[in-house]
């Protein structure tokens, strides 16, 4: 198999991938930018995500869909067909081989290939093995883990939308890409576990429990308060001002959330008065009067354009910003010196890895493979070790 000699923290472990759509292969592109091989194993008609189309960037091989570039850089393609003999054959010689073991298959499942947990540390007793579910493998087996059910079931849309309105998701599959960072973090945690005592072992996370973990300040106002939030707009909770709020010619996302940048705020807008009101002394007091003080704030604000405000209460360290489309957030990026958009192999875009590091830079040395790119090269791989 040909060598594209990875660098980073991970080289040399090798990843085999079994997931599909997001969660899974969002964890392993991670692992992927740290310098893991990792091998992508698909099915005839690969990853459901590259028929998740419009939109499309043009390949070689065809339109492709831009969902399932985002998330497989820094892999190998393989096509095997688990139902064939030979192609289960091979997929275990894989996971006999691999450091790593990732799968997102309905708990359970992965028995009838000989592909499940018990199964592949007979062979393989050092072997990392990271199932993901959307509820779990106990009363939750059979349930489908879609974002969208779990944004339902764990609350989260409960919290979005208007005060007064209907549910909404959010406009990303956010629990997927948190349950693939789970998951990533818990695979280097096994194999740094393993690198000092040389076991193997079984993590397993699922979409309700990262949720549930994601909701944070939400979920403990019931565990630990017994309050059950409700939909506040794009108001929060516990904080004021920690929102939209309209100017001369449009809305400016302003944040106050401790006193000393509420006074910051109060001396750019020009209004001291609102240091001395006793309504608005503490925190716990600004939320408390929020729509007192709210149309005092709106009041100032409605002098000036929003980009006006942004500029003026930005260099008076006031915490604000517009509110971008996608394009006006990548280009803000580039104009702080983010540089969000990198080239895999010289080719098709995609968002950089979110972390530098000073020693162990992300390595983007291969584009997303078309499907079944790599497969003979990983069968003469499996074949003969070459």
């Amino acid at each position: 198999m040909e060598d594209d000699r990875p660098s980073g923290p991970l080289a040399g472990v090798l990843v085999a991938d079994f997931s599909r759509v997001l969660a899974g292969p969002y964890a392993t592109m991670l692992l992927g930018d740290l310098g893991a091989t990792v091998i992508k194993v698909e099915g005839p008609g690969g990853d459901d995500t590259r028929t998740w189309q419009p939109p499309t960037v043009e390949r070689p091989d065809g339109p492709e869909a831009t969902y399932y570039l985002s998330i497989n850089r820094n892999k190998r393609s393989v096509v095997l067909d688990l139902k064939d003999p030979d192609d289960r054959a091979a997929a275990r010689e894989l996971a006999a081989r691999a450091d790593v073991l990732i799968e997102n298959f309905m708990p359970g499942s992965t028995a009838k290939w000989g592909l499940d947990e018990p199964t592949v540390r007979a062979a393989n007793e050092r072997v990392v093995y990271c199932s993901i579910s959307g509820f779990g493998d106990e009363g939750g087996a059979k349930l489908g883990g879609y974002d969208l059910l779990v944004q339902a079931t764990s609350g989260l849309m409960s919290l979005t939308g208007g005060a007064d309105g209907e549910p909404y998701r959010a406009g990303v599959a956010v629990f997927d890409v948190i349950t693939g960072l789970h998951a990533a973090l818990a695979i280097v945690a096994a194999l740094r576990h393993r690198d000092l005592t040389g076991e193997g072992q079984h993590v397993k996370t699922n979409l309700l429990s990262a949720a549930l973990s994601s909701l944070v300040n939400q979920t403990s106002a019931f565990v630990a308060g017994g309050v059950v939030p409700k939909r506040m707009g794009n108001a929060h909770l516990s904080l004021f001002p920690y929102e939209p709020l309209p100017t001369k010619d449009g809305e400016l996302i302003v944040i106050a959330a401790n006193d000393h940048q509420f006074r910051r705020l109060c001396g750019a807008l020009g209004a001291p008065e609102l240091l001395t009101d006793p309504r608005f002394g503490s925190m716990v007091d600004r939320t408390r009067h929020r729509e007192e003080l709210r149309p005092l704030l709106l009041e100032k604000l409605a002098v000036r354009d929003a980009q006006e405000w942004f500029e003026v209460l930005s260099a008076a360290g006031v915490p604000c910003g517009p509110i971008n489309t996608i394009d006006q957030g990548i280009a803000l990026a580039e104009s702080l010196g983010l540089e969000p958009v990198v080239h895999p192999g010289g080719g098709v875009g995609t968002v950089r890895n979110p972390v530098d590091y000073s020693r162990t830079p992300p390595d983007y040395r291969r584009t997303p493979p078309a499907l079944g790119a790599d497969t003979d090269a990983v069968r003469k791989w499996l074949q003969t070790g070459r």
